[in-house]
């Protein structure tokens, strides 16, 4: 799967699992985490992407 450089969730702290992100735009948005010994990763839409993370903040609040 030819993806960009993963990035680490800015809201993981240091030892925890970590939900890593890639993109291989614009066609799909990647989803690992790092405690998954089978490293699975989980590939959505950029559309469906952002609406995970518009009802993710409007639960926080």
């Amino acid at each position: 799967m030819p993806t960009s450089t993963w990035h680490k969730s800015s809201y993981c702290q240091e030892g925890e699992a970590c939900v890593h992100i890639s993109a291989t735009i614009p066609t799909a948005i990647h989803l690992t985490e790092s405690a998954d010994p089978a490293q699975t990763v989980l590939t959505t839409t950029p559309a469906t992407f952002n609406t995970l993370l518009s009802a993710l903040k409007s639960a926080r609040t």
